[in-house]
C-alpha cells in the first residue's frame, strides 16, 4: 500500500514514521495542501491523507479517482472539507480519526482563556523590557463566572470537567444532550446570555456555519469572553470584528479562523497578512490567536498517526471500516 500525505510538517512525518514500523506502508510526504493543483501529487497511491486545510472537493475527487487513488483517509477528526457523498459515489472511501485527545484541545482553550483574562501575553512583554509596573494587567476570576459550552461531546465533556474545577456555574448547549453532573443544558440564546465564557466545542456544518454572527454576539455580554478551539467558519470573523471594536465584548481567544486556509500552519513573517479582518484581530490588545494548535501535542500526534495507520489497514485487508464517513 501506497500512502501519500499532504500538508505536513516535521513534527507529522516523524510520529508517521514512528507509527508505520508497525505496517512498512511506502508513505510518502508533500508540504502542499491537497487541491486541485496538487491532486496530481497523489500519483500511483492507493490512499490519500489530507489534513483540515486541503481541499478536497468534486474537482480533486474527480482526479483522485483517475490516478486510481481507493482511500482518503483524514487524519482529522473534522471532515467539512470533504464532499464524502461524492467520493462515495466515484467508489473512494473516506476515513477519518474521531477521536485523538480531547485533553489536548479542552486544555489549550483554557490556557488561551487564562492567558487573555489575566493579561499574561502583556505581562511578558513588559518584563521581557523589564517592566514591572501592574497598570493595566486587572484580571478576572473565573471562580464563580459562568461559563457556556457549545457541544458537549469528548473535547467539551474534558472542558467542562476543567471548568468545574475553577469552581464555574456550567451552562451547555447541544441538539443532543447528554446526561451530565452539574451541567445545565440550555437553548442557544440563554446560554449566550447568561454566560461569562461561551468556549465552542462543536464539529462544523452547514446548519452551523457562522452561528456566532452579529445577531448571536449581541445577545453576549459586554463582559463576555469568546473561546473558539473547533472550526473558523462557526464564527463570522466580521462581525466579531466590529463587536470588539465598538467594546461590546471582553475578548476573544481564537485558534482558528474561517479563512486560515494558505496562513495557518505557514511561515507569513516576511510576507505579511494580506486577509485585513485577520491582520486587525491579531493587532487587537484584547484578542489572542494562535495557529489551530490545540491539538498539538506529542500524546495527540501518536493517536492520530496510530489511527490513521489503522484505518488503511482496515481498508487494506476488507474489513469493516470503523471510522468510515458515511
Amino acid at each position: 500500500m501506497k500512502i501519500v500525505l499532504f500538508d505536513t510538517k516535521s513534527y507529522d512525518r516523524k510520529h508517521f514514521d514512528d507509527a508505520n514500523r508497525q505496517y512498512g506502508y511506502e508513505i510518502v510526504y508533500h508540504e502542499p495542501e491537497l487541491n486541485v493543483h496538487t491532486a496530481v501529487m497523489a500519483r500511483g497511491a492507493d490512499v490519500v491523507c489530507p489534513f483540515v486545510n486541503c481541499t478536497v472537493d468534486r474537482p480533486v475527487i474527480d482526479i483522485l479517482s483517475d490516478l486510481g487513488v481507493k482511500l482518503i483517509a483524514m487524519r482529522s477528526a473534522g471532515f467539512n472539507n470533504v464532499d464524502y457523498k461524492y467520493a462515495l459515489e466515484k467508489g473512494i472511501a473516506v476515513v477519518r480519526v474521531p477521536a485523538y485527545s480531547p485533553y489536548a484541545v479542552a486544555e489549550h482553550s483554557f490556557a488561551m482563556l487564562l492567558a487573555l483574562v489575566r493579561k499574561l501575553t502583556h505581562a511578558y512583554v513588559r518584563t521581557r523590557e523589564f517592566n514591572f509596573s501592574l497598570t493595566g494587567l486587572v484580571g478576572m476570576d473565573l471562580h464563580g463566572k459562568t461559563f457556556g459550552a457549545v457541544g458537549t461531546g469528548k473535547i467539551g465533556r474534558v472542558a467542562i470537567d476543567i471548568a468545574r474545577g475553577f469552581g464555574m456555574r456550567i451552562l451547555a448547549y447541544d441538539p443532543y444532550p447528554a446526561q451530565l453532573e452539574g451541567v445545565q443544558y440550555v437553548d442557544l440564546e440563554t446560554l449566550l446570555r447568561q454566560s461569562d465564557v461561551v468556549s465552542l466545542y462543536c464539529p462544523l456544518t452547514k446548519e452551523n456555519t457562522h452561528m456566532i454572527d452579529e445577531k448571536t454576539l449581541s445577545i453576549m455580554k459586554d463582559t463576555a469572553y469568546l473561546v473558539n478551539t473547533s472550526r473558523g467558519a462557526l464564527i463570522d470573523s466580521e462581525a466579531l470584528l466590529e463587536k470588539l471594536k465598538e467594546r461590546r465584548l471582553a475578548g476573544a481567544a481564537l485558534d482558528v479562523y474561517d479563512e486560515e486556509a494558505g496562513i495557518f500552519y505557514t511561515d507569513q513573517s516576511d510576507l505579511g497578512i494580506q486577509d485585513d479582518t485577520l491582520a486587525r484581530l491579531i493587532s487587537m490588545p484584547n484578542v489572542l490567536i494562535t495557529s489551530h494548535q490545540g491539538y498539538l501535542t506529542e500524546e495527540a500526534l501518536e493517536a492520530i498517526s496510530r489511527t490513521t495507520l489503522g484505518n488503511v489497514k482496515e481498508f487494506e485487508e476488507g474489513r469493516p471500516l470503523t471510522n468510515q464517513v458515511k
